[in-house]
């Protein structure tokens, strides 16, 4: 039985640092972990999605000003961004009521020298969808926002309207999410496997509560008066796929869209015109007509 990735262009060519090859880009990350997370879930996360975070960089590594990161913590794309590029990073994060407005963490890390390292870091702490961004308009070249979307309860169009508030005109936006139409979730539904996030212990932010399509993201941030720069899928981690069903039975079915089969969606974009006003009809319901369009 063929292999996904031997059926489907899921593997795009990764980006990678100048002098590093896969596996010196993967132990770099490996190295990486806030001082007060457990070491073992941290390498367990970066082995499985290291992938990922170069394919983020890589949408980044030849932009230069001022960028916000969006959810920085665990840090991974922050040191890959801080060792790799020269933007000037600020750093935000959320993690519940309990923390103060601007907070510190100790980044742990091994330099390229194979030593042993860490660095404070200061980070801005508020809740994306409920809390006016502390920063003033036109603040920003460039905004990461990777692996928050999916995490949305409330409003997604209300927070790019705020990412785009402190962007400067024409300013990047860099978003990542996983993609709901990935391969694997396909052979779910065909095996009659359910394909939604399980509740999780960290409450309702803890889990995916809203995956998109490529076709989705086009509309939305269309919507919010952004320009697609590059777009594209890949898988990070092992494809289960074929632990669903028979990937050649899927051939046929999903050919037509052989480009968009990929675990995650990988977006940049430009701040290019105004954001529209009201909430999208596709992604909205249940609200009065006058605020639907």
């Amino acid at each position: 039985m063929a292999a996904p990735e031997d059926l489907f262009p899921l593997n795009p060519p990764l980006p990678l640092p100048p002098t590093f090859d896969a596996d010196s880009v993967q132990r770099f990350l490996e190295g990486v972990r806030p001082s007060d997370a457990p070491a073992a879930e941290m390498a367990i996360y970066c082995r499985e999605d290291w992938r990922r975070f170069v394919y983020t960089w890589g949408l980044a590594r030849d932009l230069t000003g001022d960028c916000l990161e969006l959810g920085a913590n665990p840090y991974f794309t922050t040191m890959l961004l801080a060792e790799f590029t020269q933007l000037r990073l600020t750093l935000a994060n959320y993690f519940g009521p309990q923390f103060p407005p601007v907070a510190e963490q100790i980044i742990l890390y091994t330099s390229r020298a194979g030593e042993q390292c860490s660095k404070k870091t200061t980070f801005h702490h508020f809740n994306t969808e409920s809390e006016r961004f502390p920063f003033g308009d036109s603040t920003f070249d460039c905004v990461l926002f990777c692996e928050i979307i999916e995490h949305l309860q409330m409003d997604p169009v209300a927070v790019l309207r705020e990412i785009k508030r402190v962007l400067r005109p024409h300013g990047r936006l860099i978003l990542t999410t996983p993609n709901v139409a990935r391969l694997e979730n396909v052979a779910r539904l065909v095996s009659g496997a359910n394909i939604y996030d399980p509740y999780s212990g960290y409450g309702p932010y803890g889990r995916h509560n809203r995956e998109y399509t490529r076709h989705d993201l086009f509309l939305l941030l269309d919507y919010c008066g952004f320009e697609l720069e590059v777009m594209f899928t890949a898988d990070v981690h092992e494809n289960r796929a074929g632990s669903f069903v028979d990937v050649n039975r899927l051939v046929d079915l999903v050919e037509f869209r052989r480009e968009d089969l990929g675990q995650y969606i990988f977006v940049r974009c430009q701040s290019t015109k105004p954001a529209k006003t009201k909430k999208p009809l596709f992604l909205y319901r249940s609200y009065h007509p006058s605020e639907l369009e």
